[in-house]
């Protein structure tokens, strides 16, 4: 609370979202639908630098986004306003940070469940004024016969089937990944190798691992061993002190051994001294 009263942290950029007058636009799935929802859109503002990813005065915040609305709906439902560069939907409000595409195919993906938040990017700001506009127009559609949204079955069976890997093709992005991954680690070897012993700016000298005994990995068995010695230690140790006159005793035990190994000790002492003793006659 705090920190969004200063206008500083990460709640002051949801507060400047839901802060400001929202415009409320109706939206309906298809022609049969009587009822209409409701988009909450306004213009996305935030601190100079605090959003990098969406750009203020060309960003249009759009709250309450159902689950069937998608990014291709949104992007072709707000393209009258004028050229929509990306549309970008997540989970709940929040400043945002410019991250690469995703490359991958098969991993890191995604799906965000519920009602959503999306972020409208138009090229120029007028797109943004006009979207903001439309609330005084009719309800828009969602889907229509030309850019129809699956629902039941149909999304089910388009999910399904997107689900089904094709082996060769994962092969492919796996090697291909695992050999970039080599490339870079062999470039990270070779930098190190080259830095090794060089003194830094203030006459420092990184130390590594590697010299006349290097480390050696740990394999799986020997972890499995030292497990194992913690545990058998560790049950040791519980049982030795289960109970209080358990540990007096022991105790006890251990000053008497210690008593009579001293004894021991000097009584061979003084034979050892009795022994070297000079005795000419």
């Amino acid at each position: 609370e705090a920190a969004r009263r200063s206008g500083s942290g990460p709640g002051a950029a949801v507060a400047s979202q839901t802060g400001a007058s929202l415009a409320a636009l109706a939206v309906k799935f298809g022609e049969r639908q009587r009822s209409p929802h409701c988009l909450l859109v306004k213009e996305h503002q935030v601190r100079e630098g605090a959003d990098t990813a969406h750009p203020p005065r060309r960003t249009l915040f759009v709250l309450n986004v159902p689950p069937y609305c998608g990014p291709d709906s949104l992007s072709r439902l707000f393209s009258r306003c004028g050229h929509v560069q990306f549309v970008d939907i997540c989970d709940k409000p929040g400043p945002g940070e410019k991250k690469e595409k995703s490359k991958s195919k098969f991993f890191n993906h995604k799906t965000v469940k519920g009602f959503q938040v999306a972020y409208v990017v138009f090229r120029k700001p007028a797109g943004v004024q006009a979207a903001k506009a439309l609330s005084q127009e009719g309800p828009l559609l969602i889907s229509t016969e030309s850019h129809p949204v699956k629902t039941g079955i149909s999304k089910w069976i388009a999910r399904y089937e997107a689900s089904i890997v094709d082996p060769k093709e994962l092969k492919a992005e796996v090697d291909a990944y695992m050999q970039d991954y080599d490339k870079k680690m062999a470039e990270e070897e070779a930098k190190a190798a080259k830095e090794e012993g060089v003194p830094d700016e203030e006459g420092w000298v990184k130390v590594t691992r590697k010299g006349r005994k290097p480390g050696l990995p740990r394999t799986e068995a020997a972890n499995l061993r030292v497990l194992e010695k913690e545990k058998q230690k560790r049950a040791r140790k519980e049982l030795l002190n289960f109970y209080a006159w358990q540990h007096r005793k022991t105790k006890r035990e251990h000053i008497a051994q210690l008593r009579k190994k001293f004894e021991e000790d000097k009584q061979r002492i003084a034979l050892m001294r009795a022994q070297r003793k000079f005795r000419p006659y």
